[in-house]
């Protein structure tokens, strides 16, 4: 039997715990920014800080020297304890469920993208800075060496690759801690796009809502009812701050859409303990966001920061589209809400089973019926103003003359007749969802009505409508045709070239056809 001393912990280890823990190379940020917000709640605590809004994160992205430094204004870390505080792995002395990061392997992340990683500290009274230098290059070279049969312990390859160092510092006061990535691999060349790093930070970060989301306030109002309050943190890129970049305005496959108000749902456990609360934005429910909408989907947050991409709560959906009507997040509370070690998800225990039970009942029910109903409203409405339309057109084109012959005209007022007898169910279907949800204020359904008819009254107010054409009198002799416009033909060509409109119409589709014939119009005038 092997004794204890002899068990070896191989190199790959690394590997699994730096360039095969993450599938984005961008989660470095987030790792590093929750490290940073948890020394500065330390720093809070300790009255070192004020608030969580002092403490300063930054971030500098050097496209150019292919650099990135993040520094924060918390604790810093004690000389005497450096070194070990570094140098361990997953020997962290923070607590499951009070801190962001517990595990003590996330600082590691950054090797697996640069050629040197450099930690750099300074803690409040001493007189000198700490300096950790790891050469990732060699770290990935001896990693590959143990692949080709040339064996390294996990020990050995931490023993090439650090070094620890101090330098004199006269300003004794100064408390902070920096990592510094240097040399970024160049196929990591996505690290350093100030842009697309800033749009990551802006939905990850845990950082405050940018002002043109009107209702930041009420979701701080809500979190402040239950006794909750957002971890809200100073963090910059390149000397911009980052916000989180919810807005009103989207766009959908049919058109623009907004939020008009927003709704919120907790949720509790068996014994009545608060395990997470959630808010969702209100809209006409239009269609499904473009995918290019940054703050489309309800995302999972911990802490504020958040849990996995925009997709995490989308397998809680009857169907898979469910999650991309909504802009929203879910904040989980319960401290035995655990995020797993890639921070996607939490780890399974009885705690997310209730927790999955909760929302994916709270997403299957009013979720799902909101979405539908919205859909089903604004289906309606369409219906409506489609009526108005097509009997506008409809006269316009009798008075124009723009029919090409009878058949036409009398399947376009059939196809009106069609579309009054669709607005009049639509009509209907509105009044019994008008009915259904008078006196309830809350409800949604009756939310997005209203909204909607307020919206439609306002546009009737801010453009009148203009005087609808007549119809042309009854007793009219013969409806004029467009063959007719061509005045310098004789009655037999007219009847010829009406048609040839006709087999053109009956051929191709509206568009096509009014191409084609309003090109052979010009060309015989």
């Amino acid at each position: 039997m092997l004794k204890m001393d002899n068990y070896v912990f191989g190199a790959n280890i690394l590997e699994n715990l730096t360039t095969g823990m993450y599938q984005d190379s961008r989660v470095i940020y987030r790792e590093y920014i929750q490290n940073a917000c948890d020394q500065i709640d330390v720093a809070c605590q300790t009255g070192l800080l004020t608030t969580q809004m002092a403490g300063e994160i930054s971030i500098d992205i050097n496209a150019d020297t292919r650099k990135i430094t993040i520094e924060d204004n918390a604790t810093g870390i004690p000389a005497d304890s450096f070194q070990k505080t570094l140098a361990n792995i997953a020997d962290s002395d923070k607590h499951v469920g009070e801190a962001k990061g517990f595990r003590g392997i996330g600082r590691l992340c950054g090797l697996a993208y640069c050629k040197e990683m450099v930690f750099t500290s300074k803690y409040k009274g001493e007189a000198c800075i700490s300096i950790m230098k790891c050469d990732a290059e060699r770290m990935r070279d001896m990693i590959d060496q143990n692949g080709r049969g040339m064996k390294h312990t996990a020990i050995d390859v931490l023993r090439q690759i650090y070094s620890f160092s101090t330098e004199p510092c006269d300003c004794v006061d100064e408390h902070w801690f920096r990592v510094e990535l240097i040399d970024v691999n160049p196929v990591n060349h996505d690290l350093l796009d100030f842009q697309k790093i800033k749009d990551y930070l802006s939905f990850v970060a845990p950082v405050p809502y940018q002002n043109k989301f009107w209702y930041r306030k009420s979701v701080y109002d809500h979190a402040a009812t239950l006794g909750q309050k957002l971890d809200e943190y100073t963090i910059t890129l390149n000397g911009e701050q980052v916000f989180k970049k919810y807005g009103t305005r989207f766009k959908t496959s049919k058109g623009s859409d907004d939020i008009f108000d927003v709704e919120f749902k907790d949720f509790y456990d068996a014994k009545g303990n608060l395990i997470a609360w959630m808010w969702i934005g209100l809209s006409h429910f239009k269609a499904i966001i473009d995918k290019d909408c940054q703050m489309r989907g309800i995302r999972l947050r911990k802490e504020n920061i958040q849990i996995g991409n925009e997709d995490a709560l989308q397998k809680l959906f009857r169907e898979d589209r469910g999650n991309h009507y909504f802009v929203g997040e879910v904040f989980a509370i319960s401290q035995a809400l655990i995020p797993n070690s890639q921070r996607d998800y939490f780890n399974e225990n009885e705690t997310r089973s209730a927790f999955e039970k909760c929302l994916r009942d709270y997403f299957n029910e009013a979720l799902y019926r909101f979405y539908h109903e919205g859909s089903a409203i604004n289906s309606a409405f369409s219906k409506i103003d489609a009526l108005q339309q097509k009997e506008e057109e409809h006269q316009r084109k009798m008075m124009n003359g723009d029919y090409v012959d009878d058949a036409q005209m009398e399947e376009a007022a059939q196809a009106v007749e069609k579309a009054r007898e669709d607005a009049q169910k639509a009509e209907r279907a509105l009044a019994r969802k008008r009915a259904a949800t008078a006196g309830s204020s809350d409800s949604v359904v009756s939310r997005i009505i209203s909204r909607i008819d307020r919206e439609r009254e306002q546009t009737k107010t801010d453009n009148p409508d203009k005087e609808m054409t007549p119809p042309p009198p009854e007793n009219t002799a013969k409806s004029k045709h467009r063959s007719d416009r061509l005045s310098q033909y004789n009655r037999r060509e007219r009847k010829l070239i009406s048609r040839i409109f006709s087999i053109i119409v009956s051929a191709t589709d509206e568009k096509t056809a009014e191409q084609i014939i309003s090109r052979i119009e010009d060309e015989l005038q």
